[in-house]
C-alpha cells in the first residue's frame, strides 16, 4: 500500500514537469522566453532608431537597414 503513494507522487511530478515545458514552449506566446524569439518589425526598427540616435551607425547604413525592415 505504500508503494502505491510513491507511484502516484511519480505520476503527478511527471504531469506537472510535462505541462511547464509545455507551457514554457510554445512559440508566440506572450510569455515564451525572448531567446527563442525574433524582435517584431517595430521592435527592430525602434531598436535602429536608437543606435542612429547615439551616432552608432551613419546615415547611409540606417536608411540600408531601415528599408530592409518589413
Amino acid at each position: 500500500m505504500g508503494w502505491m503513494w510513491v507511484w502516484l507522487a511519480l505520476i503527478v511530478a511527471g504531469l506537472a514537469i510535462l505541462g511547464y515545458l509545455g507551457v514554457r514552449l510554445v512559440p508566440g506566446r506572450p510569455g515564451a522566453s525572448a531567446s527563442t524569439s525574433l524582435p517584431s518589425g517595430s521592435a527592430a526598427r525602434r531598436i535602429l532608431d536608437e543606435r542612429y540616435a547615439r551616432g552608432e551607425i551613419d546615415d547611409e547604413e540606417y536608411r540600408q537597414r531601415r528599408d530592409m525592415l518589413p
